[in-house]
């Protein structure tokens, strides 16, 4: 979507405010963020080195980190960011990847962004969402990883998550939207048990989308369909389940894709 600097951000980590080398930080054997998984994360996207959507990025670790009885210091974590990214001196677009762990560790990282193609494939894997986690972005993250593997073994690029009655949740790490046969945008509605994506947040202010309760038929005769996230932005989708959708990105794909660039750019400018 942008045009500013693919180059890589120095590999740089901040651990409770001390800032250091990803490769030789280092976290307790015993913290039960690594033994079980029990914490929470946010992934933001820099662009210009400035972190897009920071504060809704925070409000929601705020949310997950409650939602398990997880204290943390947004202050200090907020000004652990701001001093990561001075002191790496990095104006190009990159992943902000911030992680809370139940052993009390504040983790900052600076990544590179991952590099998606123009469109993708999904193959649906059905999948049972933990009740006790809905709309938490907890670091256990093992089934989400699975299903992504599970769709490539089945030749696909990334699952689309579906319950055992059928009901369209959402990808492993992104928001699902299609165009109907009628030509409506549609998308699961949050109260299927999907994270609140900001990005698609962005989308349902931006463009026309009905949520719902959808089943794997509302998706026959999809003329184009869309998966976005932070790091993602808006990726083309061109076949579920291996039946090709019509020549992606289709126009509703590339307006959603335009109107997420213009709330970055506005967001920008006033920064």
């Amino acid at each position: 979507m942008s045009t500013e600097s693919q180059n890589s951000p120095p590999p740089l980590v901040s651990i409770d405010g001390a800032i250091g080398a990803i490769a030789d930080a280092t976290i307790s054997i015993s913290d039960d963020g690594l033994l079980r998984g029990d914490g929470v994360f946010e992934v933001a996207k820099l662009y210009r080195g400035v972190p897009y959507a920071l504060d809704e990025h925070l409000d929601r670790i705020e949310h997950s980190a409650a939602a398990i009885t997880l204290p943390i210091d947004r202050d200090s974590l907020q000004g652990e960011i701001t001093a990561l990214i001075e002191t790496a001196e990095f104006e190009g677009e990159a992943t902000l990847r911030l992680v809370c762990t139940r052993g009390g560790r504040r983790i900052a990282m600076l990544e590179p962004l991952p590099q998606w193609p123009e469109t993708t494939t999904l193959a649906t894997i059905t999948y049972a969402p933990s009740v006790i986690l809905t709309g938490v972005k907890s670091i256990s993250y093992a089934a989400n990883m699975q299903a992504t593997r599970a769709a490539q073994q089945r030749g696909a690029a990334e699952a689309l998550l579906v319950r055992e009655d059928g009901l369209i949740l959402e990808a492993p790490t992104s928001s699902i939207f299609w165009v109907g046969a009628d030509g409506v945008m549609r998308t699961p509605a949050l109260d299927c048990g999907l994270l609140d994506s900001i990005t698609r947040r962005r989308i349902l202010e931006a463009t026309e989308v009905e949520q719902g309760h959808y089943h794997g038929a509302d998706l026959e005769g999809a003329s184009e369909a869309f998966i976005a996230s932070s790091t993602r932005e808006v990726q083309a989708v061109a076949a579920i389940d291996g039946v090709a959708l019509t020549n992606p990105p289709g126009p509703r794909t590339t307006a959603a894709a335009a109107a997420l660039a213009a709330a970055v750019r506005a967001a920008l400018a006033r920064v």
